[in-house]
């Protein structure tokens, strides 16, 4: 039998990519919260940092959202579900 569940409401931190420099903000602010990131300079689709993740590599590519969770991991988010998961909150 299946049951429902509501998400825990929780304050996150998050950061969106919205460009080069941004970019290389982010892969610092990931490896100064203790993650591992590379910034990847443009190829064919544009620049993109590389997050290792609980899951393994992920890519957080111009417009994504880089998440640090609440156990202090760092994954990236795609806009449309970023909205529709979180919003702001005051400082």
């Amino acid at each position: 039998m299946t049951r429902r569940f509501r998400k825990k409401p929780v304050v996150i931190d998050a950061w969106q990519a919205t460009g080069v420099r941004e970019m290389g903000r982010i892969v610092k602010w990931i490896e100064a919260g203790g993650g591992n990131a590379v910034y990847r300079a443009p190829v064919n689709f544009g620049p993109a940092v590389d997050i290792l993740t609980l899951e393994g590599t992920m890519e957080c590519s111009l417009g994504d959202w880089v998440i640090r969770g609440v156990q202090g991991e760092f994954y990236p988010c795609k806009p449309d579900i970023f909205e529709a998961t979180y919003e702001a909150v005051e400082s």
